[in-house]
């Protein structure tokens, strides 16, 4: 049965298919997030459609968007913003940064050291900054959408867990395939050009109103019991495992229960499918486990104990 949030994502994706070629898993989950009030982390290596897929997304929902990009002497001052004396009024005034926006592209958030990345942590959790002791709300939606490099690592400050625990999804942006990047040149050789998505013809198809009549259909997506356990034995079996370090926190059930909700009402239920859990599992929880050192000397990845995770735990019948 099609609803209100199946719609208004269709009509997402349309818009979104005028631009982004090869990606629309990637987008799809960007659009979870957002209607489940998350923020991503894109790893990928350049020119994979990262930025392209953050731009697209602002236009989409008819909200504003601000690129940051990181690098090793960015202040948080920077981002956040600051006060700056008039000497006209005798008054500070606020300089709003770039985070006072609706999507906010962190370009490369690894290469600046853990104070500034630190300053995205009001940010992301309570949608507010804190300048001078005096509290500022950010407008809405805000979701942040972070890149890093999984390749080139000399230069970089690894994001703490606390940080990487702010992040709803982590998702892994690859190489578009042959058919895709052939297309990709077509485009652009019949005229396209990501620096001018204004002439593409985007329509806003989202705005405040809809988006929040989305989210309270989403909320009322029924959950069953069955869920609730098959959701809490995947962060316990994650938290007892000898190979891991760190399991999944509290936190990481949340992302995944709400997720599951937005992912089950966009597929037009009204109610979550162990299959919701299982899909959305990986990019939940890829960022949030550790592993021994002896598990990684065996080559494993976060990925292959995200996959050992889910054939242990029985699904619900």
């Amino acid at each position: 049965m099609e609803n209100l949030v199946q719609t208004v994502f269709e009509k997402i994706k349309q818009e979104a298919q005028k631009v982004i070629v090869g990606q629309n898993d990637i987008f799809d989950l960007v659009v979870v997030s957002l209607f489940s009030g998350g923020h991503v982390l894109l790893e990928g290596v350049p020119g994979t459609a990262k930025t392209l897929i953050a731009k697209t997304l602002a236009l989409i929902v008819s909200g504003q968007f601000s690129r940051v990009q990181f690098t090793p002497d960015l202040m948080p001052s920077d981002i956040v913003g600051t006060s700056v004396y008039d000497l006209t009024t005798n008054q500070f005034n606020l300089k709003h940064g770039p985070v006072f926006t609706n999507v906010l592209l962190a370009d490369e958030i690894n290469r600046s050291p853990a104070k500034t990345q630190s300053a995205l942590l009001e940010c992301m959790e309570e949608r507010q900054v804190s300048i001078d002791g005096v509290r500022h709300e950010l407008p809405l939606p805000f979701i942040v959408l972070a890149t890093q490099n999984p390749i080139e690592y000399e230069g970089t400050y690894p994001l703490p867990e606390a940080q990487l625990d702010r992040f709803m999804f982590k998702l892994k942006v690859d190489y578009p395939g042959p058919d895709v990047e052939t297309q990709i040149l077509k485009n652009y050789h019949q005229g396209f050009n990501a620096t001018r998505l204004d002439v593409v013809g985007i329509e806003s198809v989202v705005n405040n109103d809809s988006l929040s009549e989305c989210q309270q259909i989403i909320q009322s997506v029924t959950v069953e019991e069955s869920i609730f356990n098959y959701i809490v034995a995947l962060a316990e079996a994650s938290r007892n495992s000898p190979e891991l370090i760190l399991g999944g926190s509290p936190r990481a059930s949340i992302a995944l229960l709400l997720a599951s909700k937005t992912y089950a009402a966009i597929q037009g239920r009204d109610y979550i499918l162990p299959d919701d859990v299982k899909y959305l599992a990986p990019h939940v929880y890829r960022h949030r486990i550790l592993l021994k050192p002896d598990a990684e000397i065996e080559g494993l990845t976060s990925d292959d104990m995200i996959d050992r995770l889910l054939a242990e735990v029985e699904i619900p019948r």
